[in-house]
């Protein structure tokens, strides 16, 4: 919102708390006339009460004991005789003159004298006034109170919002960091650096300006910059990218000037800039040349890193999972002089993983952390770190002492998949399910070059009526053109065993996923990656957007019959792939039946149970298999 925007909603909400304080105040003032008369509460109940005349009447009877006078309340109380210690003074209300009164209680010998509630009264009074004047004096406070604050926020405008402590305690040392042990080495030297500055100046290493950490989101970037403050025993700056851009044209590279003055007042120092993507985009991105004040505290934060004055002693750590949209000049040596890559990890880096997120959890002792390892190929330090903490939720729920297998599994699934849905009951549609699923895998085990089937199920997750998961039995780098080709047939088998049990007319919208992903994979495989009879030619480049510094027109780098022919190709890579799977369904239609009917009744299969009923329903010897089939 604009400073206009918040003035004018400020001129609209004014009148009201005015009206309302108005409100306030009147209500207040009354509370001395609705309290300071003393009749209103002075009253007591009629049976606690005499007229004046039964009082003469009693008086000259010789039934009263004791008289006080009250000449300010024009009240007398009366104490009769036979009347209990305890008991309250009858009131009367006496008249202007009350001669005839006092000359029978003189008569009568009555004890009788005056009294006054003047000092009362003005006590009461004082105490009423005081409670409307302290509210009012309280009101004032805190207005007063608000605008010191509003004016105190402007001055402040400008100011860097970095975190600093002197001494990071963040709790988080390099043993606690698993996985990345090619970063982790990058970064001790940092550490080393800022310790021991003589091992590397005296052989003339300059210690670097900046460190990049690039990754996927959840690979650790964070938490290496934590374990960093937590190593070095240095001052320790933390901000994120976001927090230096303001609507407000300058006031980002403001923030960024104060925040390095204070760093070199503390140097040598750490400066941590979390998701720098968002203040280190590419300038001149968008139409129109972009956000003068994002390009503004860019153009600080480069002076600053290495400009005409530069910065001895201070070591920049920025964190990005997009590097493809910062700027050259925020890349070059001397400003970010490292630029370390925190990928997803290996197997072993998984395993590792694992074993400091297993300490402070109950694991049974029959769970395999490897086995995990191996399951979860592509997971990251936060996939891992999340799936252990379902487990353990999983295992609380179940009132177990420990974590075992089963939670682990289902873990594993709640992950990839999603909430575990309810299972549907026996229908046409749980069987025409079936054999969808059913599909995917038999094709997919089947054929040589695919990845062994870990589970299929029935059971919903997520969006997802039912689910195929196919496990590598190794680490994948690189993919083969047998490979791809295998997986567009086994994601096409569901949609095959569709057609060939109940055909073509009632083949239904199950495979609209799965017919996106192989059109995909298909055209990758012609125009990035040379795979068809077009030759090894990449005709086309992952698309850009234009707010990321993009061009406005994507132009094509081809002809129009190119263009026909690389549809040609990506039509016949599909269809071969799918009458490849109709194919092997037809060829053993057996042990499909036998499959749905199976997983109709148990709702899941394992992957081992699965191929085992495949080896022994086939006579065919396969690589893969291992046995005769």
């Amino acid at each position: 919102m604009t400073n206009l925007g918040k003035k004018a909603l400020m001129k609209q909400r004014s009148p009201k708390r005015l009206a309302w304080a108005g409100a306030l105040a009147a209500s207040l003032i009354m509370l001395p006339g609705m309290f300071g008369g003393a009749p209103a509460f002075a009253q007591k109940a009629e049976r606690d009460t005499l007229n004046y005349g039964e009082l003469i009447t009693k008086a000259k009877q010789g039934e009263v004991k004791r008289v006080e006078l009250d000449e300010t309340e024009q009240i007398a109380r009366v104490y009769l005789q036979g009347q209990k210690p305890d008991a309250q003074p009858l009131q009367v209300r006496l008249l202007a003159q009350n001669t005839e009164l006092i000359n029978i209680l003189k008569e009568k010998n009555v004890d009788f004298g005056e009294v006054s509630s003047a000092n009362s009264r003005a006590a009461v009074g004082l105490l009423i006034n005081l409670m409307w004047i302290l509210p009012l004096v309280a009101l004032m406070l805190l207005f007063l109170r608000r605008s010191t604050n509003a004016s105190s926020q402007a001055m402040n405008f400008g100011k860097s919002r970095a975190r600093f402590q002197m001494e990071a305690k963040t709790g988080v040392k390099f043993e606690d960091v698993a996985g990345v042990e090619e970063a982790k080495e990058e970064l001790e030297e940092v550490v080393t650096f800022l310790k021991q500055p003589e091992r590397f100046t005296a052989v003339g290493a300059r210690i670097p300006k900046g460190v990049l950490l690039i990754g996927p989101p959840g690979t650790g970037k964070t938490l290496l910059a934590k374990a960093i403050a937590g190593e070095a025993g240095v001052p320790f700056f933390s901000i994120s990218g976001s927090e230096f851009v303001e609507m407000f044209v300058g006031v980002g590279a403001s923030r960024v000037r104060d925040l390095f003055k204070k760093a070199k007042d503390n140097a040598p120092c750490l400066i941590f800039i979390d998701e720098i993507d968002a203040v280190g985009r590419q300038r001149g991105a968008g139409i129109g040349g972009g956000n003068d004040e994002r390009e503004q505290t860019l153009n600080q934060l480069l002076t600053e890193m290495d400009g005409f004055e530069g910065n001895t002693g201070i070591i920049i750590i920025a964190a990005t999972n997009r590097p493809d949209v910062l700027d050259a000049a925020l890349l070059r040596p001397g400003r970010f002089d490292r630029q370390v890559i925190v990928d997803a990890p290996d197997l072993k880096g998984r395993l590792d993983i694992l074993k400091v997120h297993a300490r402070n959890k109950k694991i049974d002792p029959s769970v395999s952390l490897e086995a995990i390892a191996r399951r979860t190929p592509g997971f990251t330090g936060a996939d891992l770190a999340n799936l252990l903490n379902e487990a353990a939720i999983l295992t609380a729920r179940r009132r177990k002492e420990a974590v075992t297998l089963l939670e682990i599994d289902d873990a594993v699934d709640r992950v990839v998949a999603g909430m575990e849905g309810t299972a549907l009951v026996d229908s046409k549609s749980k069987r025409l399910i079936a054999y969808h699923e059913v599909g995917h895998a038999l094709v997919g085990t089947l054929l040589k070059d695919h990845d062994p089937v870990q589970k299929v199920t029935l059971i919903p997750r997520g969006q997802a009526l039912g689910l195929t998961w196919f496990t590598p039995n190794e680490e994948q780098g690189l993919i083969s053109r047998s490979q791809l080709k295998a997986r567009i047939t086994a994601t096409l088998g569901g949609r095959a065993a569709e057609e060939i049990v109940f055909g073509k007319p009632e083949v239904t919208t199950g495979a609209g996923n799965d017919l996106q992903q192989v059109t995909g994979m298909a055209r990758q495989m012609v125009t990035r990656f040379g795979m068809s009879e077009l030759g090894p030619l990449s005709l086309e480049n992952q698309s850009g957007e234009v707010f990321l510094g993009r061009d406005w027109m994507n132009k094509s780098e081809y002809s129009e019959e190119i263009a026909a022919k690389i549809d040609s190709q990506v039509r016949e890579i599909v269809n071969t792939s799918y009458i490849k799977a109709k194919e092997l369904l037809q060829e053993h239609r057996v042990v499909l039946e036998r499959l749905v009917d199976l997983l109709i009744e148990q709702e899941t299969i394992e992957g081992e149970i699965f191929r085992k009923i495949v080896i022994e329903n086939t006579q065919v010897v396969d690589e893969k298999l291992a046995v005769p089939r």
